[in-house]
């Protein structure tokens, strides 16, 4: 029996689109159905598009006709998450107080996206003000994992992968402040890549002021998608310019050629805090493939990953208590308020001085990690030294919550660095997905990329196994 369409890499689809095998209104269409009947179960996307995304494909496909040059994504199917700006849509960020601020103009990424002839489906869900490794607000409902609804799909972008791995989309658009694309994609057994600071373009011009100073410096835009070779092709679509970020930066997506082999350093417990035995085991399994692959893996803690995470949670919390509580306090539910008490409990807030030296310090961390990175260009490490949490996990106390906080440590870690980071899946634990996380030098998304499709040729696409179950 042949694949139907919504199976179909982006890859695959675009290429399909552009050679005339299918339409884009076919591509489109596949894609409706699935989250027809498969939505409902998870409560992924949250605002159907359905009658725009037929009305761009027939667009599409005129376009097609002509015999112009087509974007790379032409015709392909995709969601956007709904805490960044898509015009005539709201950006609620999960925030029910938020439901009427309707952008008028598209955000960067979201228009890179256009430009590259993807079509929007649908948006995905968020947890408020998108501050939770889970995906559940007051506005939208709760998200659920499509291998095991007992376990989160992963957050911020829980509702991004959960509906890429269903196949409502090629591609999901999402974004990692904290590990907010890397985790979704490890709780639901998908690819990603985080990229460094300055690669993909971002603003919300719905924002009443700027975003506080941590956000800018570690907060970056990425998609998740089912196989490496479309994060790389939808990286490519996203990183093109856009004035209204100045942070961007007008580096080449594949750097210079590194002299093989490459060394790879393999942390299982790189802030010191012991790993779940199925974590170990997808370490051990990805550094296997690695090594059949060409690279020289050794076991090998990269350097201050524990001050790199009290760093981060300094950083952050600092900024959410002086720039973020007050609104959080105002429009937020029960549930995210105790989740920031938390938080807050849980970290290191400053004062003016103690945050300036905090952030100077950080200098020195990113110093660090560079130097080791000449002998070490690539770094192996989990996504998070536990499979993914039960839902709700972060509502059971101060205590538990610092415990996540340390289990989730080379998580955001990685966003205090500026550096990119590809996740890739590595298999089941228990019917539930397996996955690590590659680090690579900053703006060398490329070598993280090739380290994953090593690991993916090894262990084979995920998603595969879930469909069967559907």
């Amino acid at each position: 029996m042949a694949q139907p369409i919504w199976q179909w890499s982006t890859v695959e689809t675009a290429a399909a689109v552009r050679s005339g095998k299918i339409s884009a209104a076919e591509a489109v269409d596949a894609a409706l159905g699935r989250m027809a009947e498969s939505n409902a179960a998870v409560n992924a996307v949250t605002v159907d598009l359905s009658e725009d995304a037929r009305q761009a494909a027939q667009q599409a496909d005129a376009i097609t006709k002509t015999g112009v040059a087509l974007g790379p994504l032409h015709g392909v199917p995709i969601t956007i998450k709904e805490n960044v700006d898509q015009a005539g849509q709201a950006t609620t960020n999960g925030v029910p107080g938020f439901a009427g601020v309707v952008a008028k103009v598209d955000s960067p990424v979201v228009a890179n996206m256009r430009r590259a002839g993807a079509i929007i489906i649908g948006r995905t869900n968020t947890p408020e003000f998108s501050l939770r490794w889970f995906t559940d607000n007051p506005l939208r409902g709760l998200t659920k994992n499509p291998w095991n609804h007992g376990i989160t799909p992963g957050g911020s972008s829980g509702g991004a992968a959960a509906a890429c791995a269903l196949g409502m989309g090629a591609i999901a658009h999402g974004n990692d402040l904290g590990g907010s694309l890397r985790y979704p994609a490890y709780a639901c057994g998908l690819a990603t890549i985080r990229p460094s600071l300055g690669r993909v373009p971002a603003y919300n011009p719905t924002g009443e002021e700027e975003r506080p100073p941590t956000l800018q410096l570690m907060s970056v835009q990425g998609p998740i998608a089912r196989e490496v070779r479309d994060v790389r092709l939808a990286l490519a679509a996203m990183a093109q310019r856009d004035a209204r970020d100045p942070w961007w930066v007008p580096a080449p997506l594949d750097g210079p050629r590194l002299q093989p082999p490459i060394k790879v350093a393999v942390s299982k417990s790189p802030a010191g805090i012991a790993c779940h035995g199925a974590v170990a085991g997808a370490i051990d399994q990805a550094a296997g493939h690695l090594a059949n692959a060409g690279y020289v893996v050794t076991a090998l803690d990269p350097p201050l990953v524990a001050e790199i995470a009290e760093n981060w949670r300094t950083l952050l919390m600092t900024d959410t208590k002086v720039m973020m509580e007050a609104n959080i306090r105002e429009h937020g539910s029960k549930d995210i308020n105790q989740v920031i008490d938390d938080y807050l409990a849980a970290s290191n807030t400053r004062d003016g001085e103690g945050y300036m030296r905090a952030l100077a310090d950080r200098t020195r961390l990113l110093r660090a990690w560079s130097v080791f990175m000449e002998d070490y260009p690539l770094v192996l490490a989990p996504v998070s030294q536990v499979p993914p949490f039960p839902q709700g996990e972060d509502l059971k106390g101060t205590a538990r919550v610092k415990q996540m906080l340390d289990e989730q440590s080379m998580l955001y870690g990685v966003n205090v660095l500026g550096l990119p980071s590809a996740a890739v899946p590595t298999g089941l634990h228990d019917g539930v997905p397996m996955g690590v996380q590659i680090i690579g030098p900053r703006l060398r998304e490329d070598l993280c990329l090739d380290a994953a499709e090593a690991v993916e040729r090894g262990t084979g696409i995920l998603t595969q196994q879930l469909w069967s179950r559907t």
